[in-house]
């Protein structure tokens, strides 16, 4: 979706300041929300690009004014109603009304470490890759209004086929509930005179992961 989250190429958010001795954690509960957010994908009750999503359909006032850790948990707690794990009632009482909706498992102090080890999103390919690396290509001119990989700036472009990166579970079809879809995905490098224009930096070169639906031959 064309939400705030995709800020690539716009401008007015002033320079990037890199913090001195920047610390995990400014705050105690980051860390608690960071552990929150490990568990709960253990558990399966959703996924990693569903997590995005959650976070890219916030208002726009809202993702812009909260921190990196607070929109995390405005992201748990609107994928947790939307899922029927917590009711809102349940939030303004601060505690459960009810028994627990199953997932599909649970997390020991054990299986802690396990919670830092992502699952594989490579799957074996049904199908051969369309391109090659050296392919001309264009990106499509699409604006869905579900979760998509495929940056704003980077839609209706032309650019180069780098690499053939495999066979991968289509993060778009996921969280459109189109189970796992798996597509090719390659490294497309483009100029960045040809994504900002002719004054732009004529050294600029990009480079994005994008999925074969995203792709035309040029």
């Amino acid at each position: 979706m064309n939400g705030v989250h995709d800020m690539g190429g716009m401008q007015g958010f002033g320079p990037v300041v890199p913090e001195t001795n920047e610390p995990y954690f400014h705050e105690a509960w980051e860390g608690r929300v960071l552990a929150l957010v490990r568990t709960i994908l253990y558990t399966r009750a959703w996924n990693l690009d569903m997590f995005r999503d959650s976070q890219e359909r916030l208002p726009a006032s809202v993702y812009l004014m909260v921190s990196y850790y607070h929109r995390w948990f405005l992201g748990i707690v609107q994928s947790a109603l939307e899922k029927g794990y917590v009711t809102q009632a349940e939030l303004d009482a601060g505690h459960s009304l009810g028994p627990a909706k199953p997932v599909q498992r649970t997390m020991t102090l054990a299986e802690a470490p396990l919670a830092h080890i992502r699952g594989p999103f490579g799957r074996d390919a049904t199908r051969e890759a369309r391109f090659r690396p050296g392919d001309r290509v264009r990106t499509i001119n699409a604006h869905p209004v579900g979760h998509t990989r495929l940056p704003r700036y980077a839609r209706d472009k032309v650019g180069v086929i780098e690499r053939v990166q495999g066979f991968h579970v289509y993060p778009d079809a996921v969280v459109a509930g189109k189970g796992e879809d798996p597509q090719w995905l390659y490294t497309v490098v483009m100029q960045g005179t040809d994504l900002w224009g002719p004054d732009s930096d004529p050294s600029v070169i990009v480079s994005i992961e994008a999925f074969e639906p995203y792709l035309e031959a040029v």
